[in-house]
Protein backbone atom coordinates (compact mmCIF):
# COMPACT_ATOMS: atom_id res chain seq x y z
CA UNK A 1 0.00 0.00 0.00
CA UNK A 2 1.85 3.26 -1.03
CA UNK A 3 1.48 6.89 1.45
CA UNK A 4 -0.47 9.57 0.26
CA UNK A 5 0.97 12.94 0.44
CA UNK A 6 -1.56 15.79 1.01
CA UNK A 7 -1.53 18.18 -1.70
CA UNK A 8 -0.32 21.66 -1.34
CA UNK A 9 -2.72 24.35 -0.82
CA UNK A 10 -3.40 26.42 -4.10
CA UNK A 11 -4.94 29.95 -4.13
CA UNK A 12 -7.47 30.46 -6.43
CA UNK A 13 -6.90 32.86 -9.23
CA UNK A 14 -9.88 34.19 -10.93
CA UNK A 15 -10.31 36.15 -13.80
CA UNK A 16 -13.28 38.61 -15.61
CA UNK A 17 -15.18 36.00 -16.16
CA UNK A 18 -15.14 32.64 -14.51
CA UNK A 19 -13.90 30.59 -17.28
CA UNK A 20 -10.87 32.20 -16.85
CA UNK A 21 -9.92 30.51 -13.58
CA UNK A 22 -6.46 30.11 -13.19
CA UNK A 23 -5.40 32.15 -16.79
CA UNK A 24 -3.14 35.24 -16.41
CA UNK A 25 -3.23 36.71 -19.80
CA UNK A 26 -5.03 34.90 -22.84
CA UNK A 27 -1.78 35.35 -24.93
CA UNK A 28 -0.48 32.82 -22.24
CA UNK A 29 -3.43 30.37 -21.88
CA UNK A 30 -3.19 26.86 -23.06
CA UNK A 31 -6.20 25.66 -21.65
CA UNK A 32 -8.42 23.67 -24.10
CA UNK A 33 -11.86 24.70 -21.91
CA UNK A 34 -14.59 25.75 -23.56
CA UNK A 35 -13.59 29.30 -24.81
CA UNK A 36 -10.60 28.80 -24.75
CA UNK A 37 -7.79 27.42 -27.35
CA UNK A 38 -9.88 25.24 -29.62
CA UNK A 39 -8.74 21.42 -29.32
CA UNK A 40 -8.18 19.80 -32.78
CA UNK A 41 -11.02 17.03 -31.75
CA UNK A 42 -13.34 19.78 -31.31
CA UNK A 43 -12.76 21.69 -34.62
CA UNK A 44 -12.95 17.94 -36.82
CA UNK A 45 -16.15 16.57 -34.75
CA UNK A 46 -17.68 20.26 -35.59
CA UNK A 47 -16.02 20.01 -39.09
CA UNK A 48 -18.04 16.13 -39.99
CA UNK A 49 -21.40 16.94 -38.18
CA UNK A 50 -22.21 19.80 -41.04
CA UNK A 51 -25.87 19.79 -40.18
CA UNK A 52 -25.40 21.53 -36.63
CA UNK A 53 -23.84 24.62 -37.88
CA UNK A 54 -26.31 27.73 -37.30
CA UNK A 55 -25.64 30.85 -38.98
CA UNK A 56 -26.21 34.19 -37.47
CA UNK A 57 -25.42 37.63 -37.71
CA UNK A 58 -23.17 39.47 -35.07
CA UNK A 59 -25.27 41.77 -32.86
CA UNK A 60 -22.51 43.05 -30.45
CA UNK A 61 -18.60 42.07 -29.34
CA UNK A 62 -17.43 43.78 -25.70
CA UNK A 63 -14.10 43.99 -24.53
CA UNK A 64 -14.65 41.38 -21.82
CA UNK A 65 -14.91 38.63 -24.63
CA UNK A 66 -18.62 38.09 -25.27
CA UNK A 67 -20.58 38.43 -28.45
CA UNK A 68 -24.00 38.71 -28.60
CA UNK A 69 -25.46 37.08 -32.39
CA UNK A 70 -28.78 36.68 -33.55
CA UNK A 71 -29.59 33.47 -35.60
CA UNK A 72 -31.11 33.30 -39.12
CA UNK A 73 -34.55 31.78 -39.37
CA UNK A 74 -34.87 31.72 -35.39
CA UNK A 75 -36.06 34.46 -32.85
CA UNK A 76 -32.73 33.43 -30.82
CA UNK A 77 -30.19 35.96 -29.47
CA UNK A 78 -27.16 33.53 -28.38
CA UNK A 79 -24.39 35.60 -26.18
CA UNK A 80 -20.97 33.32 -26.38
CA UNK A 81 -17.83 34.27 -24.91
CA UNK A 82 -14.23 33.68 -25.89
CA UNK A 83 -10.79 34.08 -23.94
CA UNK A 84 -9.26 36.80 -25.81
CA UNK A 85 -12.61 38.89 -27.16
CA UNK A 86 -12.02 37.02 -30.79
CA UNK A 87 -8.60 38.47 -31.19
CA UNK A 88 -10.28 41.63 -32.80
CA UNK A 89 -11.82 39.39 -35.57
CA UNK A 90 -15.43 40.07 -35.16
CA UNK A 91 -17.37 43.35 -35.79
CA UNK A 92 -21.30 44.06 -35.24
CA UNK A 93 -22.96 43.10 -38.71
CA UNK A 94 -20.50 40.33 -39.71
CA UNK A 95 -22.11 36.90 -40.50
CA UNK A 96 -20.47 33.34 -38.57
CA UNK A 97 -21.66 30.24 -38.17
CA UNK A 98 -22.04 28.47 -34.70
CA UNK A 99 -21.91 25.08 -33.95
CA UNK A 100 -24.37 23.60 -31.53
CA UNK A 101 -23.14 20.84 -30.33
CA UNK A 102 -18.98 21.78 -29.99
CA UNK A 103 -18.94 24.92 -29.34
CA UNK A 104 -17.35 26.56 -32.46
CA UNK A 105 -17.65 29.87 -33.91
CA UNK A 106 -16.65 30.15 -37.44
CA UNK A 107 -15.95 33.76 -38.73
CA UNK A 108 -14.27 33.08 -42.62
CA UNK A 109 -11.19 30.51 -42.32
CA UNK A 110 -11.14 31.65 -38.86
CA UNK A 111 -12.39 28.91 -35.99
CA UNK A 112 -12.70 29.58 -31.99
CA UNK A 113 -13.77 27.50 -29.08
CA UNK A 114 -16.55 29.78 -27.62
CA UNK A 115 -18.76 29.27 -24.27
CA UNK A 116 -22.54 29.65 -23.96
CA UNK A 117 -23.23 32.44 -21.69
Amino acid sequence: MSHREPHAVTEPRTGVVSGMRGCESAAECRSDRAGHGLHAMQERLAATTASKWVDAIVLAVDADGFATLAAFGADAVRRVWHHDAFDGALTPGEPVALHDVYGVLARGRRRFSVAYA
